[in-house]
């Protein structure tokens, strides 16, 4: 495949899925199927990196200089990532991006895997010329999350793990999608745990806009409509996709230079 300026691949590696496409980066679309394949178990960097060779080749640029943007489940800061809250323990103040690249023979733009949704839909989707904040959160094993304001991401929020009073697990353990399914709950019980973690959000940030991301986030129609908000709620508008059109995105240049031209647009 050839490369341009206007097509990159995004590679979102999360809890249980690592999934990837190539991205029309004018269109803000995917071009190709989207590819998944399982996290691999206990999700050590050997182990993570065959993976995404797996997508890479089953998306036939695994040779290609196409751009490569690769989104991730920890802080990450300078390439580095900092935190490990669904994967192996090792990713903690480990060299990422440099072992991705290493392991890819080619350059990388590494990143936040919600930032990059936030990327997403700021350039592409439901946060697009939005004024003020707008807080996006990806509901799935765990709760990312992204911060943008006047089109300008504020990376690392992490405002999944929120500390929840007198309890001894967070928000995420208690709110995200995978308690849902553990717990079996109904939709309407996963709402009342919904209900408290945005009301809390609202009252800590007081933002304009709420953007519910992450695999959930196909099914807004049985949870959106149940929360009752002073802050409008939507889904966003690329849904699971948003991390691998942000990644893809990202792989052109740095979020600073992202976020002005989409402030500009």
């Amino acid at each position: 495949m050839a490369s341009d300026l206007t097509r990159a691949v995004g590679i979102d590696i999360g809890g249980t899925g690592i999934k990837g496409g190539v991205v029309d980066l004018e269109a803000g679309e995917l071009v190709t199927d989207r590819i998944k394949v399982p996290t691999p178990a206990g999700a050590e960097p050997p182990a993570v990196l065959e993976a995404v060779k797996k997508v890479l080749e089953t998306l036939e640029v695994a040779d290609s200089d196409i751009p490569l943007g690769v989104a991730f489940p920890a802080i990450v800061k300078n390439g580095k990532t900092l935190s490990a809250a669904n994967v192996s323990e090792k990713w903690i103040g480990f060299e990422a991006e440099k072992f991705f690249e290493d392991g890819l023979g080619r350059d990388i733009h590494f990143a936040n895997d919600a930032d990059v949704a936030g990327v997403a839909e700021v350039r592409y989707g439901a946060a697009k010329g939005v004024e003020g904040l707008v807080l996006l959160t990806t509901l799935g094993t765990g709760i990312g999350s992204a911060m943008i304001y006047n089109g300008v991401l504020i990376p690392n929020s992490e405002l999944g793990h929120l500390a929840r009073p007198g309890k001894d697990k967070d928000a995420e353990y208690y709110a995200a999608y995978s308690a849902m399914e553990r717990e079996e709950l109904s939709w309407a019980k996963w709402a009342k745990r919904l209900q408290w973690y945005y009301s809390h959000l609202e009252f800590l940030f007081s933002p304009d806009l709420f953007v519910v991301g992450g695999g959930v986030s196909k099914h807004p129609e049985e949870f959106l409509p149940l929360l009752k908000l002073n802050t409008p709620i939507v889904p966003a508008v690329h849904r699971n996709n948003s991390g691998i059109i942000g990644a893809a995105a990202l792989s052109l240049g740095a979020m600073p230079q992202l976020a002005q031209a989409t402030a500009a647009d």
